[in-house]
Order: C-alpha cells, then structure tokens, then sequence
C-alpha cells in the first residue's frame, strides 16, 4: 500500500481526544485505531505489536544480520485528532491533476483559497486530498501513522538493511498528553523522530517553552444605587488586567521566535471573574519574563482594590527541545542528508507550539520533528497530497538506511 491509501484508510476511524475527560486515554474511541494498527502490523511481520492500557501502540523491527550495532532508531506519530473540528464522519476526496487554483469542499461551500493559502499553487499537478468540509482531514497525524507503517512495509517487504527500528503511536498528543504515559523502556530506542510536522522536507528541532496562568479575581457586590466607592466589578478588574499586557505580544501580532500571551478563556460576573492564559517563548528567560510579568499586574491591581483581589496560579508546560537535541545534532544532520537524497530542500523552522518529541527529549529520548507532507491542521481545510506523503516516506526510509550504515 501506498501511503496515502493508508491514511485514506485512518481518516474515517473516529479518534478525537477530549482535553476535559481526565482519563488515559482521553476518549476510548482511541481504542478503535490502535488495534487496527496492531492487527495491521502483525500482519506485515512486526510479530511484538501490542496496545497497552493507556492507549500506546509499540512494536519493533529486528535489526537486519550484521546491523546489529547500529543505533535502536525511533519512529512515533500520534492516532488522537484535534478537538478543534469535527472528526467523525471524515469523508476525504481526492482531487486528481489538481490545477493549483481555488478549491470548493462540497460538503459546506467553504472555499480553500490560494490568496490566503499560497502553498496551494505549488501543488499543481498532484492529487490533493482534502474532506469534504464538514470535518477535518486527520492527517494530523494519521499521515505521520501511514508513512511510518508504508516504510516499515518497505522495510521488511524488499530486505533492507536496517538496525533495531521501535516504532509507537500515542494516544492524547492533541491535549498535550502524548508523551505522558509513554514508556521508553518498552520501546527500547536510542533516539527517535516524530513524523508528525508540516509540509514534506521540514525539520523541527526548536519549539516553544510553555506555560498555563489562571487568574481569578474576587469582587465586591453591592446594589448599584450605592455602589461609588464601595463596589469591586470582578469582571472589570479582569478586563484590566488583560488590558496591562502588550497588544503586540498576542498570537495574532507574533511570529518567528516572538513569544506572546494568548487569552484563552474568561468568564465572570461582579463577585468573580477568572482569566486563562497560555504563556510561550522560545527563550526560557523570556518566559520567565511573562510569567513574573503576571504577577507584578497582579500586585499592582491589588495595591489598588485590596489585598486578594487578583491571584495568579502558574502551572509550567513543556520545555524547548533545542537544549537536549544539541548533544545529539547527527539526528538533525542525518534528516537533513536524508531530505537531500529525496530531492528536496530541507527547512528548518523554529516550532510555535510543542510536540510529543519535546516532552519526550526531556525525558531522555532525543526527538526531533519530521514533516508529513500536510498542510492547515486543526481545520476543516486540513489537507496534503499523494506526492508529498509517498515523499515523506521516502526520507523516513533514507533515515532508516543512513542508521543503518558504519559511522
């Protein structure tokens, strides 16, 4: 199988994780496309693959006779889709010799415009598959699933040389919750890459710091015929404390390595008001920055309405891979050969977000970020192409076959 047939395949499994369940796995109709890739890879040899009860598929590839003392290498994407739109239901299409002009999804009207999506002139001539428009695509990360299963097959299938390959697929990565019951014992790799980025080519080795703040603000109610002086507003101390942060620090005026303060949700009435923010910097210090930068609004709004009034709860996030992929850069040197025998540039982006790999760095497998060939996650105009996915497992197998070589 190619791999676009694969994601074809995936894309209508129902996978949607829940940031508000509590549970490990997130929403158990994860289940459903674990054991799907469990059977399917059993049944092109990878005789150990298994489901755990926390959702995590692992398997492993013998190292081929006198690969033995290569590097265990690590293959990961995650099976959970974006909250953010729909995933039941995905119908994809594919749209042959696409034209590289605008695009109408027939399920909705919507129209995929290359104004606002000028990667889309650049697909002229390939297949592109997008949905329908009612849901999203899915191919973050079932396309990083399929490409990595496409090379396995090719793998075992042709006799390449290759060392120890541990290949997983995680539950939850779409919450932030990936890595958290990874066990990197079981799946017995020196380092790793996720395949799970952007367009086919692109090397992620560099993301955000992160950082969750709650602000609650208490108020003091009285009736309104007598409220000069006296009365607190919960809701308007709130909105001014939003208002003491920099307008040019949001993720609507960033880019590059520019860090922001993103509102994510408020709520309130006169007693009570609370804020959620997300905090992100590539630079630990400047998140450091933000973070204490919380606090003294805090205390100046407290100075003014009373001790009390505004408390701020900072929860840390997870870290820059950067500093734990430095004492092992053959992982980025290696794509970046890898993407060279494909035919490509590579392009090597600082991350604005965090993926699985960053956890997992920090915890002590270094992983960087492959791209998958797709484009607009999160959306219902989420899409990638035949071309760019059989690409994508290409450089995964000259990946494969560089570990494989003397160093």
């Amino acid at each position: 199988m190619r791999a676009y047939e694969r994601l074809l395949q995936y894309a209508k499994v129902y996978t949607t994780s829940d940031p508000e369940s509590g549970t490990h796995p997130s929403t158990g109709r994860q289940f459903d496309l674990a054991r799907l890739l469990v059977e399917e890879m059993k049944g092109m040899g990878i005789e150990d693959a298994a489901v755990d009860e926390h959702c995590y598929v692992y398997g492993t590839i013998p190292a081929t006779p006198g690969c033995e003392g290569r590097p265990a290498l690590g293959l990961i994407a995650h099976m959970d889709t974006a909250p953010d739109a729909g995933g039941e239901n995905v119908r994809p299409i594919l749209h042959q010799n696409y034209d590289g002009k605008d695009v109408t999804l027939p399920g909705t009207g919507a129209v995929m415009k290359v104004e606002a999506f000028p990667f889309l002139a650049s697909m002229k001539g390939e297949t592109l598959i997008t949905t329908d428009g009612t849901t999203l695509l899915g191919a973050d990360d079932k396309a990083g699933i399929a490409e990595i299963l496409t090379a396995a097959e090719a793998v075992i299938t042709q006799g390449l040389p290759h060392g120890k390959l541990c290949i997983a697929f995680t539950p939850d990565e779409e919450i932030g919750e990936g890595a958290s019951l990874f066990d990197l014992e079981r799946f017995g790799a020196d380092f790793a890459y996720t395949v799970d980025g952007g367009d086919v080519g692109g090397i992620e080795y560099e993301n955000f710091n992160a950082a969750s703040a709650t602000v609650t603000v208490r108020g003091l109610s009285v009736h309104t015929g007598s409220a000069k002086d006296t009365m607190i507003n919960a809701s308007n101390v709130a909105m001014e404390f939003h208002l003491a942060l920099p307008m040019m620090a949001r993720p609507e005026t960033t880019e590059g390595r520019q860090g922001f303060y993103h509102l994510c949700q408020m709520y309130g009435d006169v007693n009570q008001a609370k804020l959620g923010y997300i905090l992100r910097d590539h630079d630990a210090a400047r998140l450091e920055y933000k973070k204490d930068e919380l606090l003294q609004i805090a205390a100046w709004l407290n100075g003014r309405y009373g001790p009390g009034t505004v408390t701020v709860e900072l929860k840390d996030g997870y870290r820059n891979m950067l500093e734990k992929i430095k004492p092992h850069f053959h992982l980025v040197e290696t794509a970046r050969t890898a993407i060279h025998m494909a035919g490509l540039e590579p392009e090597e982006i600082p991350v604005r977000g965090g993926t699985d790999g960053a956890v997992l760095s920090w915890k002590g497998l270094p992983c960087p970020n492959l791209g998958t060939g797709g484009f607009n996650f999160h959306g219902v105009l989420e899409c990638t192409t035949v071309e760019r996915m059989d690409k994508a497992t290409e450089v995964v197998l000259n990946i494969i076959g560089l570990y494989a070589q003397e160093r």
